[in-house]
């Protein structure tokens, strides 16, 4: 999907492809119809991100201090790289949007998939296609009320707490200085509740708009025309409130509100201006000043926005997500109306010009809308956010097999006999009691004749259909190319066979259906594919160890594949499909397994000219999975390396030699010699063979297999396009 992010560093704007948010519990997936660019607080931040590195130190003052705080503590140069390392790095845009619930999180039942809502966060609510919002920071639109308007649900909320802080009554007067988005909702909202409204602002087009909706009277700040219409409203006493809607470095507003308001009247701040108070003006009136924060009562409180723990209304009666709605309500009674306000709405395709135009002053505009591309789910798949189908896996679970007569041999049929076989499989099964090897197949004869003179086999052949016949053989070996893994697995699928393919399963989409066909059509799904890192020793203790989470977690996993040898089979891709297709499954599988759940959405980029990948998986729960496949790697350094960072825990796992977990201050350690890496090959083949005695559940679930396959498969779809693939259940 695409989204409209900066660098604060360099001041870039870009509209970046990025992977599609998971749908995490307590919240909902929405993909996005309209949002809205806060002409205020956002060209804010992008125009500070254009300053000079002086300039942006200046316009924070607030963030240079912990910069000298975090010197003191950590020193210049481990500071100079965290600072350098946020500020070059993109950042979101956006707050306030209006889009479908396109998918819902467990624990929601006040919306479904299809309904239109309303989402507020500038974590949440951001320009992007679609944005997993939590439960707390979406409210359903009224049916009569327009998408586009919807949209201003965020922004109306920061006015409506504003005035809810200036707590206005019935038939007083209020000032509204700067008639911005913000001032201009502010005026409109004290004009409905009963308020006569003065507006200032040096802007004579702003001043008209706020008269012709609804104001008693605008002007500049420094005419003497705001001061005439207040003394004339007031009888000179001066107003009841001025609310701060205004920017910038100037100290005006501040100074007006304190000649104009009156005796002990209440001064509210709701946009970002300078505040250098006057001492002796607003001493002698006994001013009250008081600042409004965001949208309400719940903002900058995890434990409301993400966790949506509600307030009681008892004794909070106005929280984000109420004023969210009752600004939605008062712009679909028409209290409030927001299409006056709307200067330009602009295809989100041309996001970034529209920013540079904003900034530049080209386009003048109290507020500025995105209109996005309509995803009906009819229409398909778009070419910049593609799914790929995961194959519904038939049946209602796993098959069970009936149970061997104690002391029976399991019989064992091997499919190909190479390298990998002789040296990582049939070791463990050998010297396994309780397994006997019976017939070994291969395309050479010499190659199944050496086979069975080292590891003991009954029979050797190159017959295959023979082996499938055998109704003594209990389960097949599969350990081929990986262009004959997908039919030879539906073959001995089809002859009633437990199954061990090593990996791939698959190197198609037609090829992994193929196999599901054939468990269909069997009602044979006695299946395991040879992702044996799940079971390694020290990955299990590990995971042990950390225990469950409560929160989404961050898995990064380094792969230094390295590069093959001149020749080697696995670089006829034309035959043998590509490197990672051939064998990322193993890291697909692993990181899922560590994270409990199957992906829901494929991101990859690759640089050109070698084979090295990054791919990021995303989660239900918004977990993600980092995977750095690298063949150009130094030769020394290890092949495999894993972080799993979650709810203030760290994982790590040091190529099958070292794991290690920290937990706060407790860290817990353990490792094997280097030479006796176990990356569970004897512990999955264990496992496989006991459920084929006992006739229990296949060490790995189906579905599971089939969700990893996909996945991998789904790299290469997430390349060609350039854009992330959602993986959905084929219909």
């Amino acid at each position: 999907m695409k989204q409209v992010v900066q660098n604060y560093k360099s001041g870039e704007l870009a509209l970046l492809d990025v992977p599609v948010p998971g749908c995490k519990p307590g919240g909902v997936l929405v993909r996005t119809a309209y949002s809205l660019i806060s002409t205020g607080t956002e060209l804010m931040k992008v125009s500070e991100a254009g300053m000079s590195m002086l300039g942006k130190a200046r316009s924070r003052p607030d963030q240079v201090a912990k910069v000298v705080q975090s010197v003191a503590t950590n020193g210049v140069p481990a500071t100079y790289r965290k600072v350098m390392g946020k500020l070059d790095s993109y950042t979101p845009l956006g707050y306030s949007l209006c889009g479908v619930v396109e998918q819902v999180g467990d624990g929601i039942d006040d919306v479904k998939v299809g309904d239109l809502v309303a989402c507020a966060g500038n974590e949440h609510a951001l320009h992007a296609e679609l944005n997993w919002v939590p439960k707390n920071l979406y409210t359903p639109v009224p049916d009569s009320l327009a998408p586009r308007h919807a949209a201003f649900g965020t922004v109306g909320s920061i006015a409506l707490q504003g005035v809810r802080q200036g707590e206005s009554r019935l038939g007083e007067v209020a000032l509204v200085v700067g008639l911005g988005l913000i001032g201009q909702l502010v005026a409109q909202l004290l004009t409905a509740s009963g308020v006569r409204v003065v507006g200032a602002d040096p802007d004579p087009a702003r001043c008209e708009l706020a008269e012709r909706l609804g104001a008693a009277a605008c002007g500049d700040p420094g005419s003497p025309a705001v001061e005439s219409a207040v003394a004339e409203l007031t009888d000179g006493h001066g107003v009841d409130q001025v609310y701060l809607a205004a920017g910038g470095g100037s100290n005006q507003p501040v100074e007006l509100a304190a000649r104009l308001c009156r005796d002990r009247g209440r001064v509210v701040d709701i946009g970002k201006c300078r505040l250098d108070l006057p001492w002796n003006a607003y001493y002698e009136k006994e001013l009250d000043v008081r600042f409004s924060r965001s949208y309400g009562p719940g903002r900058y409180d995890p434990e409301y926005e993400i966790e949506g723990r509600d307030y009681p209304i008892g004794y909070v009666r106005w929280t984000e997500r109420r004023n969210l709605a009752c600004f939605l309500d008062l712009v679909a009674r028409g209290r409030v109306d927001v299409e006056p306000l709307i200067t330009r709405t602009a295809a989100f395709d041309d996001a970034v010009e529209t920013y540079q135009r904003l900034k530049d002053g080209e386009l003048k505009a109290v507020a500025v809308l995105f209109r996005y591309p309509e995803q009906a789910a009819e229409d398909g798949p778009s070419a910049d956010a593609p799914v790929v189908s995961v194959p519904v896996v038939p049946g209602g679970g796993t098959s069970s097999a009936p149970v061997r007569p104690a002391r029976t041999p399991v019989r064992l049929a091997f499919v190909g006999a190479g390298n990998y076989a002789t040296s990582m499989l049939l070791p463990h099964l050998a010297q396994r009691d309780g397994v006997e090897l019976s017939t070994v197949v291969t395309t050479t004869a010499l190659s199944a004749a050496n086979a069975q003179r080292k590891f003991g086999f009954r029979e050797a052949t190159t017959d295959l259909d023979a082996v499938l016949g055998d109704a003594s053989v209990d389960a097949v070996f599969v350990v081929t190319r990986h262009s004959s893994h997908a039919e030879l697995t539906r073959k001995a699928l089809l002859a009633g066979k437990a199954v061990f393919v090593e990996k791939p399963l698959a190197l198609t989409g037609d090829e992994l259906t193929g196999v599901l066909d054939a468990v269909e059509e069997s009602g044979n799904d006695r299946l395991q594919v040879g992702f044996n890192r799940r079971f390694a020793p020290l990955l299990q203790e590990a995971r042990k160890r950390f225990g469950a989470r409560t929160g989404p977690a961050s898995l990064r996993y380094l792969v230094n594949a390295g590069r093959l040898d001149h020749g080697s089979w696995y670089l006829q891709q034309g035959t043998e499909g590509s490197r990672f297709a051939g064998e990322g499954g193993h890291f697909v599988d692993t990181a899922s397994w560590l994270l409990g759940a199957d992906p829901v959405s494929v991101y990859a980029v690759a640089p050109s000219g070698n084979e090295d990948l990054q791919v990021v998986l995303g989660y239900p729960d918004g977990s993600t999975a980092t995977l750095s496949y690298v063949t150009t790697g130094a030769a020394g350094f290890p092949k495999e390396t894993l972080d799993l960072v979650a709810d203030g825990k760290v994982l790590q796992l040091d190529d099958f030699v070292r794991s290690s977990v920290y937990d706060g201050r407790k860290r817990w350690v353990s490792s094997r010699l280097p030479k006796a890496r176990d990356k569970g090959q004897s512990a999955e083949l264990a496992a496989f063979v006991r459920a084929v005695r006992t006739g229990g559940p296949m060490p790995v679930p189906l579905r599971s297999l089939v969700a990893t396959t996909a996945a991998t498969l789904a790299v290469r779809a997430a390349l060609a396009g350039g854009a992330p693939v959602t993986l959905a259940e084929a219909r």
